[in-house]
């Protein structure tokens, strides 16, 4: 079992991590295409807030790369420094991307409200992941019915990961519909600046395409191993 989970890790692993660098070569590229507005990223973030009304919401600058992100918590957007301070397609449609989460919060979006709540639920479930497939290494070589518990505790636990990965699926690309509906009607971004913005976008996007496929590929594993495991 061991041996093929590895496999199925390596698998996951080489997925993301090729959709990763296709992302970051794609936000490198737009990274050096300038706006003719010449407006950072924050400024444009500002501007989608006050279209909408969310002058409750706070923009600030981050830290690292590709570390973008909003806080419904604290309802903070949180904008990597080539982001904040760029004036860039890819500044223009990362911030925007990240008010579309503002904006889904504000109107209650079903699918951000969903993934919110069972937060708790997959936290608790990643921390018992090692300890389960831990005790899954060596109940194999025990008792059938051991065994075969905690596989089908391995597939429920990878489960709820894999869920958590396909509702984050829908916030993800409503979120850039969003940025990318508010881009075109207000003009930020114009002709090749709206290409390349939906181009750095759909990138982004595949990440977690990429994430919810690697999830489901660890559970069809577990489910695999607990079928074999009862017979």
């Amino acid at each position: 079992m061991y041996m093929g989970y590895m496999i199925v890790t390596m698998i996951a692993a080489a997925i993301g991590g090729l959709v990763g660098k296709v992302l970051q070569s794609k936000i490198n590229k737009y990274l050096q295409v300038p706006m003719s507005s010449g407006q950072s990223g924050a400024q444009i973030a500002q501007q989608m807030l006050n279209h909408y009304n969310l002058h409750d919401v706070r923009i600030v600058e981050g830290q690292g790369m590709l570390t973008d992100h909003y806080n419904p918590q604290t309802k903070t957007i949180s904008l990597s420094p080539p982001i904040y301070r760029g004036t860039s397609v890819a500044s223009a449609a990362v911030a925007a991307h990240e008010c579309g989460h503002a904006v889904q919060h504000a109107e209650a979006y079903s699918f951000l409200q969903m993934r919110s709540a069972i937060v708790p639920l997959v936290q608790m479930s990643s921390k018992a992941q090692q300890f389960v497939l831990m005790g899954a290494f060596m109940g194999m070589g025990m008792a059938q019915g051991v065994g075969g518990i905690l596989m089908l505790a391995c597939v429920v636990l990878f489960s709820i990961t894999a869920l958590f990965s396909f509702i984050t699926l829908p916030v993800e690309f409503d979120a850039s519909n969003r940025a990318l509906a508010w881009l075109d009607d207000t003009g930020a971004v114009q002709g090749e600046e709206y290409d390349g913005a939906k181009d750095a976008l759909k990138w982004a996007a595949m990440t977690y395409v990429a994430a919810a496929l690697s999830a489901l590929i660890m559970v069809l594993f577990f489910v695999m191993r607990y079928m074999g495991s009862r017979r």
